[in-house]
């Protein structure tokens, strides 16, 4: 792709935008001579979120550039890092990796087949690998092992030997490769500077390294994997993304340590050339900004409010995730997503005949005990005519009695024997003087009163029959939902109709064994 670049255009696109470069002479050096070969590598551990798009710009200009890229999934290094990937998911992180980091570079029309993917357990477990990590091993110190990993292996008041190792083994990869240089973020510049040290002890060549500067999260801090708050996840729905971007820090005027900003300077301007912000004529009208240095002056000057940033930000993201949360709609990428980075409960142990049951604060909807069924009567509520008084069997030795408001919506005759579904771990609640022992899921819609339908279970259903989300089978539910953690409250706003009226949590389908969970015509509705 650089034919046509001379070896100094060639190195402008190599090292623009980085933060810095070790080594720039001998990579001069080389495109003098022959194209460049770099490599990136990514340990498989959270998954990745919308800073990612900031290496794949670059691994876009280095292709430009003529270079030989080869990405790396680091999956050794994801299980070494303490044990931040489990060994038993390594392989399904690397295929999650895979899947997504293709599908970010698709995104941004970055050619795939000049590209070379490799896993790192495909050359890390060699013998003649394995007989230099022993070799580098008597060559480094405890001390310049640790302050090599400092900024990249998680730090802890009793460290495994394996975060020592870490390091070594990101130098030796640059050897095993065949690179000419390393590119990463600045924060891994001492496992940089730890490898040009002591791979030449080896009889290895020194490499140079090139660092893309650290893009705030939207708290402020580094965007990380681990912390929810401080990154959009790649597969976010809109929704998640509005909300995130409306939580972010963006202090008006303040230029300094802000994600949204960043994101629009490491991000955007790269990958697109151009931002824009839509506003009212009052406050400057619409404007589409050519270079990233005229935003920052107008923020800067607080010419741009920062809700008009956020929003700006919110549509040029959306653009780059729409391709990508597209991709991963088929049921194979649900279904890989799901495994590789499974609920909690699922991935931590029990004590034997005592299931794992969620952490007391963890929001997933396998905590709520949903079930199918079958209204055995019903009748007018003894103390209020808007109100029915139900007997409803849900598989238990007694049927419930559950206190509904549908008697504007749905006939007696209707609701006997009718196929129902119910949400069965509440607290209790007297409804007029009448103990209601479980709540009747309906849908409804927003604005329009006069419109609720109950939830309808697959045909062939059974009461008792239990109901999940899909990708969350295996959850034991709560024995009782606390009042006060407000669990149901939190999970319910993300419970919708689809435009096929099939009631879902987060995209996710409400099923049975038998098939979906639906409503008649309420299509687009809340479930409440």
């Amino acid at each position: 792709m650089g034919e046509q670049l001379s070896p100094d255009e060639k190195l402008h696109l190599i090292t623009r935008n980085l933060q810095e470069v070790l080594g720039e002479e001998k990579i001069k050096q080389v495109l003098s001579e022959r194209e460049l070969k770099v490599y990136w590598g990514t340990a498989t551990t959270g998954k990745p979120h919308v800073a990612y798009f900031v290496p794949m710009s670059k691994i876009a200009d280095f292709l430009k550039a003529g270079c030989e890229v080869t990405i790396l999934f680091a999956d050794l290094h994801a299980f070494l890092d303490n044990m931040k990937a489990p060994w038993e998911l390594l392989e399904l992180r690397v295929q999650y990796y895979e899947q997504v980091i293709k599908a970010m570079l698709e995104s941004i029309g970055v050619p795939l087949d000049k590209l070379k993917f490799i896993k790192g357990t495909d050359f890390q477990l060699s013998r003649e690998y394995t007989l230099d990590v022993y070799r580098l091993s008597s060559m480094v110190t405890e001390h310049d092992a640790k302050k090599a990993g400092a900024e990249v292996v998680k730090q802890v008041d009793h460290p495994l030997l394996s975060g020592l190792l870490y390091p070594g083994l990101q130098a030796l990869d640059e050897e095993y490769l065949k690179v000419d240089a390393q590119f990463g973020g600045v924060d891994q510049r001492k496992i940089f500077t730890l490898a040009e040290k002591y791979l030449p002890s080896l009889g290895y060549a020194k490499r140079s390294h090139l660092m893309n500067p650290m893009v705030p999260g939207l708290t402020g801090a580094k965007m990380s994997s681990s912390e929810e708050e401080s990154k959009i996840d790649l597969l976010d729905r809109k929704e998640d993304v509005k909300k995130k971007l409306k939580k972010a820090f963006c202090e008006p005027g303040n230029i300094e340590n802000n994600g949204v900003l960043s994101f629009v300077k490491h991000v955007l301007f790269p990958l697109v050339g151009e931002f824009s912000i839509k506003r009212d004529p009052k406050f400057g009208g619409d404007k589409t900004y050519t270079d990233f240095e005229e935003v920052e002056k107008e923020f800067g000057e607080e010419l741009i409010h920062p809700g008009d940033l956020k929003a700006g930000v919110e549509v040029a993201l959306n653009k780059l995730l729409d391709p990508i949360r597209k991709k991963f709609e088929s049921p194979e990428l649900r279904k890989l997503s799901n495994t590789a980075y499974p609920e909690p409960s699922k991935n931590k142990g029990a004590g034997k005949g005592n299931p794992k049951v969620a952490d007391e604060d963890e929001l997933v909807p396998s905590r709520l005990d949903i079930r199918v069924g079958k209204v055995i009567s019903v009748e007018k509520h003894p103390d209020a005519d808007s109100l029915y008084l139900e007997k409803i069997d849900v598989g238990e030795a007694e049927p419930r009695t559950v206190v509904s408001g549908l008697v504007a919506y749905v006939s007696q005759e209707d609701l006997q024997d009718r196929l129902v579904v119910l949400l069965c771990n509440l607290k209790p609640q007297k409804m007029r003087g009448v103990e209601s022992q479980a709540m009747l899921l309906c849908a409804s819609i927003e604005g329009d009163p006069r419109r609720v339908e109950p939830l309808d279970p697959p045909e062939g259903s059974s009461p008792g029959e239990r109901v999940f989300v899909e990708g969350y089978e295996t959850g034991k539910p709560d024995d009782k939902l606390n009042p006060k953690k407000k669990l149901w409250e939190k999970l319910q706003v993300d419970l919708k109709v689809s435009g096929q009226c099939v009631a879902q949590w987060q995209d996710k389908h409400l099923m049975t064994k038998l098939g979906h969970i639906t409503c008649k015509t309420l299509k687009g509705g809340n479930i409440s």
